[in-house]
């Protein structure tokens, strides 16, 4: 392929996943609704389980390994990696010779596009830092690619990426380690703060499934109006600080035990694991 290929040559083309776990069902589930042809998906996963599950509810091929007699990885002209970081090596070590015409875009937490290239053959490299809210098309993805990537091909990435939420495209792949520490941790970060909000509604006698709902309107409601809002955070904020009142005395303890320098602390701790990922896995 070269850089003439248009994005609908390779919308249309096959597709296979090498992993098919959380991530690589959000990104086939976005395919099929944008019309795509389930016979034109392979997925290469070695559970039987998993393969089973692909099967009955997307309809997508499926085959153990790249060399099994289903598997047609080498008609793909677009290569999705899904596995985890450490199963890489193993992974590519068998599916390169058989993808050296392929875009490769990758999904993989910490591997750089240097490491990833070196091992596949290839530069025709894009590397994503998804979430998991994809999978209920309300994701958050950071975009690198490779200077060898034409734009057409970053067109069709994004064709295939939208599906499953917002995206962003970074000019720098080091800006990658902050965007896992924000976004793509950040879901946790999320759920940590549902959590902390049904104990409290717990303790001060409403029910379990009462706080959760308290919660979830909250953060939704919350979100959405700071999405519409020109308003900053911070201004924002404030509009519902009352000095002497309810949340002012709710934040006011929040700055005295230090937790907004804790949480940009912990991102910070996230961002430099990220990093130590790369380093590890790209050797």
């Amino acid at each position: 392929m070269n850089s003439t290929t248009s994005p609908a040559d390779l919308t249309h083309a096959d597709i296979a996943f090498i992993g098919g776990g959380n991530m690589a069902t959000a990104i086939i589930g976005g395919l099929l609704r944008q019309g795509r042809a389930p016979s034109s998906i392979l997925v290469i996963d070695p559970s039987a389980e998993q393969r089973g599950r692909l099967s009955e509810t997307l309809g997508v091929r499926t085959a153990a390994a790249p060399d099994a007699p289903e598997a047609t990885l080498s008609s793909a002209r677009t290569v999705v990696w899904a596995v985890k970081p450490q199963q890489f090596k193993d992974a590519a070590s068998a599916c390169a010779a058989l993808t050296q015409g392929a875009l490769h875009f990758s999904v993989m937490a910490g591997l750089r596009t240097d490491d990833i290239a070196r091992w596949l053959g290839t530069q025709r490299v894009v590397r994503a830092m998804p979430n998991t809210p994809a999978l209920v098309g309300q994701g958050m993805t950071g975009l690198f690619a490779r200077p060898e990537v034409s734009a057409d091909e970053r067109e069709a990435v994004a064709q295939m990426v939208a599906p499953t939420g917002q995206l962003l495209w970074l000019s720098r792949e080091a800006d990658l380690d902050a965007v896992t520490a924000l976004s793509g941790s950040g879901p946790a970060y999320v759920f940590y703060y549902i959590e902390a909000m049904v104990q409290a509604a717990q303790d001060m006698g409403l029910s379990a499934s009462e706080g959760r709902q308290l919660a979830l309107a909250t953060f939704a409601g919350a979100t959405a109006l700071a999405a519409q809002s020109s308003d900053s955070p911070t201004v924002l904020r404030e509009r519902v600080t009352s000095k002497g009142g309810t949340t002012h005395a709710a934040l006011t303890h929040l700055e005295n035990a230090g937790v907004k320098a804790t949480f940009v602390a912990a991102m910070r701790a996230a961002e430099q694991r990220a990093g130590e990922l790369g380093d590890e896995f790209g050797r």
